[in-house]
C-alpha cells in the first residue's frame, strides 16, 4: 500500500542554509541588517508582552548547548545553539543553530529554518540596534577586536544602521584578520588591519569586542578607554567568560537585554549582585535615557536573548513568503480522523 500524500496542515515552510544564503542575496545584506535591526527594535518595544526566562542551559567543558523559548502571547519560538570555542581548531563552526515559530493557538509550528547564519544577522542587528541609542552622535568609526565568524556582520550592520565608515580590526590570529578585511573589500567601508587591539581603538567611537575563548580574558583594559565610547561587548556569553576589565564596568553606565541572564553570562558577572544596569528596551521605549552626555562611557553588556530570535525568526517567516525560499517539510502527522494516529500509521504499510 501507498503511504498517503502529506497534507497541507502536514507542511511546514523550512528554509535550509542554501535557500537563507539565496534570500540574503536577493534583498541585498545590509538591507536585511537594516530592516532586522528595525524588527528587533519593534519587538523591544513591545517587551513587557513577552515570556521571558534565561536560556536552558547544558554546559560541558567543551563548550555549551542550549535552548532559547519565548513567545507574545501569539506565536512561540524556540532556537537551539551551540557554542563550542575549540571547533575552530578541528575546522568546524564555533556556533550552530536551528529555529522554530509555532501557532500559539494550536501548537502546530508555521516555520523550520537555519539560524546559524541567522543568529550571526540578527546579533549584528541587534549590536547595531543598541549603538543606534547608545553611540556617539554621528560616529563614524568602529574597532572591531575579535575577527571571527561574526565580524563582517557586524561591521556591515553598523555601516548600514549608523553610517559607519571605518573599520579598525584587530585579532590576535593575523588570518583572522585578513580574513574579515578581504571580505570586506568592496563594502564601501575604510579598513585597516591593526596588530594590536590598542592600535585598533584609537580614533574609535565604537568599540566591538568578540573573542571566543571560553575563559575570563581582559581585551579592554581600563586605560585602553576613553571618555564617550560606546563599547558593543558580544563575546562574553556564558559563566566564566568575560572580554572586559572590571574597571571599565565601574566607569561605565551599563546596558543589558535581560539581567538574570546577564547577572550570569555577561560581563557584568563580575560585579557584586547589585551593580546598576539599565534594561535596553526602557532607552528603546524612552522610558530612560541612554547617552546623556558626550564624556558618557556605554556599555551594551550583550549575550543574546530570546527575543531577539524571535524577532529574527518572524522576519524571515515574512520574507519568504510567497517566494521560492523554502522547502515544505512533511513534519505533522495529519490523520484524516485526529484520533486514528495508529489507522493512519497501519494505511501507509507497504
Amino acid at each position: 500500500m501507498t503511504a498517503p500524500a502529506p497534507s497541507e496542515k502536514a507542511l511546514v515552510p523550512f528554509v535550509s542554509v542554501e535557500n537563507m544564503m539565496r534570500l540574503v542575496h536577493h534583498i541585498g545584506i545590509e538591507r536585511v541588517l537594516f530592516e532586522l535591526t528595525d524588527v528587533i527594535e519593534a519587538d523591544f518595544r513591545r517587551w513587557a508582552l513577552f515570556d521571558k526566562t534565561p536560556r536552558v542551559a547544558s554546559h560541558s567543558r567543551e563548550g555549551v548547548i542550549e535552548l532559547m523559548p519565548t513567545s507574545d502571547g501569539e506565536i512561540y519560538s524556540f532556537k537551539y545553539v551551540n557554542g563550542h570555542p575549540k571547533n575552530m581548531a578541528e575546522g568546524l563552526q564555533t556556533v550552530t543553530a536551528f529555529g522554530l515559530l509555532a501557532d500559539v493557538s494550536t501548537g502546530y509550528p508555521v516555520l523550520l529554518t537555519e539560524m546559524t547564519l541567522l543568529t550571526a544577522l540578527r546579533t549584528a542587528a541587534t549590536s547595531a540596534m543598541a549603538a543606534r541609542h547608545l553611540a556617539p552622535k554621528g560616529a563614524t568609526t568602529m574597532a572591531m577586536i575579535g575577527n571571527g565568524a561574526q565580524a563582517e556582520f557586524q561591521a556591515l550592520a553598523m555601516k548600514a544602521v549608523l553610517g559607519i565608515t571605518h573599520v579598525r580590526l584587530f585579532d590576535i590570529d593575523p588570518k583572522a584578520t585578513e580574513k574579515t578585511r578581504r571580505n570586506l573589500e568592496g563594502s564601501g567601508l575604510h579598513v585597516t588591519a591593526c596588530t594590536t587591539s590598542q592600535a585598533a581603538i584609537e580614533g574609535a567611537q565604537i568599540i566591538t569586542t568578540c573573542t571566543a575563548d571560553k575563559q575570563y580574558a581582559t581585551i579592554l583594559t581600563d586605560n585602553m578607554v576613553g571618555a564617550g565610547v560606546h563599547i558593543n561587548a558580544i563575546g562574553g556569553d556564558c559563566p566564566g567568560k568575560t572580554e572586559l576589565h572590571r574597571d571599565i564596568l565601574s566607569r561605565a553606565d551599563t546596558f543589558v537585554e535581560y539581567p538574570p541572564q546577564t547577572r550570569i553570562e555577561g560581563e557584568i558577572q563580575q560585579m557584586d549582585p547589585d551593580y546598576p544596569v539599565t534594561e535596553l528596551w526602557q532607552v528603546v521605549t524612552g522610558q530612560i535615557e541612554g547617552r546623556k552626555s558626550d564624556k558618557q562611557i556605554t556599555l551594551f553588556d550583550s549575550v543574546g536573548f530570546a527575543i531577539e530570535d524571535f524577532s529574527a525568526l518572524r522576519y524571515v517567516r515574512e520574507r519568504v513568503r510567497g517566494t521560492a525560499f523554502f522547502q515544505s517539510v512533511d513534519l505533522i502527522a495529519d490523520p484524516d480522523d485526529p484520533r486514528d494516529l495508529f489507522g493512519m500509521l497501519q494505511r501507509a504499510k507497504d
